[in-house]
C-alpha cells in the first residue's frame, strides 16, 4: 500500500512539472517571465542563443559605477540551503576594454531590502581567464565575494587565492554551474565535475535567506538559461 501510494504522488509531481525526492523539491524557474524580474543597471531580452531559449542581460551601468550593482533580481525566488543549477555564457562586450573578463555569474541570499546597496552572496566566472596564455589569470578564473563588504580585490588582498580558483571554460561558450549552499559553506561545480572548482567554508552573511539573482559585472554580455533550484 506504502508503495502505490508513493508512486501516485511521484506521477502527480511528474505532472506538475517539478521534481521531488523526500525532503527536496526541484522547480525550474523561467527567465523569459520579465514581469517576475527586477533589473539593476543591466538591459534584458528574452532571445535564443546557441540552442538555447535563453534570457540575454548587458551591461547598462553608468562607466564609473561601482562593482556589484548588475543584477536581474528573481522576485518570487526565496532561498536559504539547497542547490542551484543554471546554464550561462559570458563575454565582454563589442569594444569593450581590455579588462573585461565577460564576469558573469549568479548571486544568492540576496536581500535588496537596504536603502545603500543590495546584500548577497555570489560565486562568478571570468571566462576570458579560462584559457589565457599567463597561469596567473588562469587562477582567477572562479571568484566567490560577499557585496557589498567584501569584494573581489578586498579578498584577493587579505586571502590570496582562498576565494578564486580555474576552470577550464570559453567566453561565450555555454557552461554549466552549479552552486550547493548549506549553512555557512557553499561549493561550486563547473560542467558536471564530480568536485567542486571553488570551497567556501566562511560565508560572510551567516545563514541568511533572500532571493536569487543573475550577475554580471563591467562591459559584459552574458546568457543565462536552464535556472533549476533544489531546496
Amino acid at each position: 500500500m506504502k508503495s502505490s501510494v508513493r508512486t501516485v504522488i511521484a506521477l502527480a509531481v511528474l505532472a506538475a512539472g517539478v521534481d521531488q525526492t523526500w525532503g527536496q523539491k526541484t522547480v525550474a524557474i523561467p527567465l523569459d517571465a520579465l514581469d517576475k524580474q527586477l533589473p539593476h543597471n543591466v538591459k534584458t531580452e528574452v532571445e535564443t542563443y546557441k540552442g538555447l531559449k535563453s534570457l540575454r542581460v548587458v551591461d547598462a551601468a553608468p562607466a564609473d559605477a561601482a562593482d556589484g550593482i548588475q543584477l536581474v533580481v528573481l522576485n518570487n525566488t526565496s532561498f536559504q540551503d539547497g542547490t542551484i543549477e543554471i546554464e550561462l555564457a559570458g563575454a565582454p562586450v563589442e569594444n569593450g576594454k581590455s579588462t573585461a573578463r565577460g564576469f558573469v555569474g549568479l548571486a544568492f541570499r540576496l536581500d535588496d531590502t537596504a536603502k545603500d546597496a543590495p546584500r548577497y552572496e555570489c560565486f562568478y566566472l571570468r571566462p576570458t581567464n579560462g584559457r589565457a596564455d599567463d597561469q596567473v589569470r588562469r587562477n582567477h578564473t572562479t571568484q566567490y565575494i560577499s557585496h557589498p563588504d567584501f569584494p573581489w580585490f578586498q579578498l584577493r588582498k587579505d586571502f590570496p587565492g582562498k576565494y578564486e580558483s580555474y576552470a577550464d571554460m570559453v567566453p561565450g561558450d555555454w557552461t554549466k554551474l552549479k552552486i550547493v549552499v548549506h549553512g555557512n559553506e557553499a561549493q561550486l561545480y563547473i560542467q558536471d565535475a564530480p568536485q567542486p572548482a571553488l570551497v567556501v567554508t566562511d560565508l560572510k552573511h551567516g545563514q541568511s535567506q533572500g532571493k536569487i539573482a543573475l550577475w554580471i559585472g563591467t562591459e559584459t554580455m552574458a546568457h543565462f538559461a536552464n535556472l533549476r533550484v533544489t531546496q
